[in-house]
């Protein structure tokens, strides 16, 4: 312990993650804030992240730490892969999910099924270097509107299939909470082409643990195959967990060396944090995370 004083709470920014604990940073300087049709938003200029983002007083993503969340949440279901073409986001209309999704070379089509066309336009004016231009590429297709629609009765309606899906979205309250239903799970599961995987982020073991034993329990509802992944993200205040899914692409399938040997021969070059070691190394569960998935 250093036995520093807690700063004055003028300029800080809180998020909580339970009622009993929250964490801070100093926010710097309010760049934009207001509220869209379905949520309030803040963008920052913050000294720990740079620029930062949040909505209903939730951190979402900053320039600085942005990989911890988008490498993995992407890398470990499209490396496993063998030839990923196309990708159905939910949410991540920041664009850094389908920036990481682009670095793989046989992706060919990416829809962006977001909600709110408010984060788009922030994430086009601020976070130029969270998406990396991703939302200006033309293998991409931003459908404003409702994700439960698309994939409930949409997508199915176009025959619309995916190698991968990928559910970038806020905590499961509010407008996202029906995204996180067994329901919603099986209608992504019907999306996925023969081979293709679903990912997710399932919140903090430590401060939520009764939402992420849940929500790994409706993943195993419906997929045959789940794995758990955790690692820190810094903007997320805590250890954090992904999770992959699928009826048959298993991710522990792959070693180390071969992970490294799929980035190396397809080209993915900027990793700032995923490797073959990191791949392996996430999926090692600590006795309480055991106990509390269930094995």
């Amino acid at each position: 312990m250093s036995g520093a004083k807690l700063p004055e709470a003028e300029g800080l920014i809180f998020e909580q993650l339970n009622d009993d604990s929250g964490y801070f940073y100093r926010g710097g300087q309010l760049i934009e804030q207001g509220h869209s049709e379905f949520q309030s938003y803040e963008v920052w200029d913050s000294p720990q992240f740079g620029r930062l983002f949040r909505l209903d007083g939730c951190f979402m993503t900053s320039e600085r730490d942005e990989f911890y969340y988008h490498e993995n949440i992407i890398h470990v279901p499209a490396i496993t892969h063998p030839a990923p073409r196309s990708a159905l986001i939910i949410g991540g209309g920041d664009g850094g999910s389908a920036d990481e999704l682009f670095k793989h070379p046989t992706m060919e089509r990416v829809v962006l099924a977001e909600l709110d066309e408010k984060v788009i336009d922030i994430a086009r004016h601020h976070l130029q270097s969270v998406h990396n231009g991703a939302l200006d590429d033309p293998r991409l297709e931003i459908r404003i509107g409702d994700g439960l629609r698309y994939v409930m009765e949409d997508g199915p309606a176009a025959g619309d299939t995916y190698d991968l899906i990928v559910l970038d979205l806020t905590d499961p309250v509010g407008p996202a909470e029906a995204l996180y239903a067994e329901d919603f799970l099986r209608g992504c599961a019907a999306m996925l082409t023969p081979g293709g995987a679903l990912s997710l982020h399932i919140g903090a073991p430590v401060f939520q643990p009764e939402r992420v034993r849940d929500l790994v329990a409706r993943l195993r509802h419906v997929f045959a195959v789940v794995r758990p992944y955790f690692l820190y993200i810094p903007l997320y205040g805590s250890l954090w967990g992904l999770a992959t899914a699928s009826a048959t692409l298993d991710p522990l399938a792959l070693d180390a060396d071969e992970v490294d040997r799929r980035i190396a021969e397809r080209g993915i070059g900027q990793l700032q944090h995923y490797n073959g070691e990191v791949h392996r190394a996430q999926f090692a569960l600590p006795n309480h995370l055991r106990k509390l998935l269930g094995g």
